[in-house]
């Protein structure tokens, strides 16, 4: 069972995401709050497993409220929803150590898989939401770190910003688990980046996050 927190200022948009959630076998929730303060406060207390934070809240905002949530225990799992995301608040969101990045309207079997497979250290970021910020970055594509990238490392690439492991991609792909190493090293080199979370965020910055 998944225990969780739902933070957002929307009162009818907590009681209708609270009785989606308790309507799931797997899933409770446990709490919900319209103020960031607060939320931390109900953390400490709640002790949830994931928190549903919403990115604007009228007192601190969302990202300041991971924040000082994770500081206290890194293990719990945020999902951030938006209804205007930016690059930036993607980029924050990956460096606060936030498990996954969604828009406030998208449907709620997509929350509730995000939900189920969020992991502490993954990063995982919703095709539209995605598709939405690298519109804004297509004039990047001719960087040289974007044409270095084979066909196989832009589908691991892909695979990582959908939250897989490298188990699961190795699995999808069809190959072993130390050569989706290989390929995941070779990505962080010529994307000039230092970790996977870091890769997803250039990724969506340069459009090859969300295309077909």
């Amino acid at each position: 069972m998944i225990r969780i927190l739902i933070v957002d200022d929307h009162t009818t948009f907590t009681e209708l995401l609270t009785e989606a959630l308790d309507r799931e076998p797997d899933l409770c929730t446990v709490g919900s709050s319209d103020s960031g303060r607060r939320a931390v406060e109900l953390c400490r207390k709640l002790n949830p497993d994931l928190v549903v934070l919403d990115y604007h809240l009228p007192d601190v905002s969302g990202l300041s409220v991971a924040a000082m949530i994770l500081a206290e225990d890194p293990a719990l799992r945020i999902v951030m929803l938006t209804g205007d995301p930016t690059i930036e608040a993607l980029e924050q969101a990956a460096s606060v150590g936030i498990c996954a990045f969604l828009p406030k309207d998208g449907s709620l079997a997509s929350l509730l898989d995000t939900i189920r497979n969020a992991r502490p250290g993954g990063f995982l970021v919703h095709p539209a939401l995605a598709a939405h910020l690298s519109a804004k970055w297509r004039r990047n594509e001719g960087r040289p770190s974007v044409q270095a990238l084979t066909r196989r490392e832009l589908e691991v690439l892909r695979l990582m910003a959908a939250g897989n492991d490298v188990r699961a991609n190795a699995i999808v792909l069809e190959i072993s688990e130390n050569t989706c190493r290989g390929y995941v090293k070779s990505i962080l080199a010529k994307l000039e980046v230092h970790s996977q979370l870091e890769a997803v965020v250039s990724a969506t910055r340069l459009g090859l996050v969300g295309e077909r």
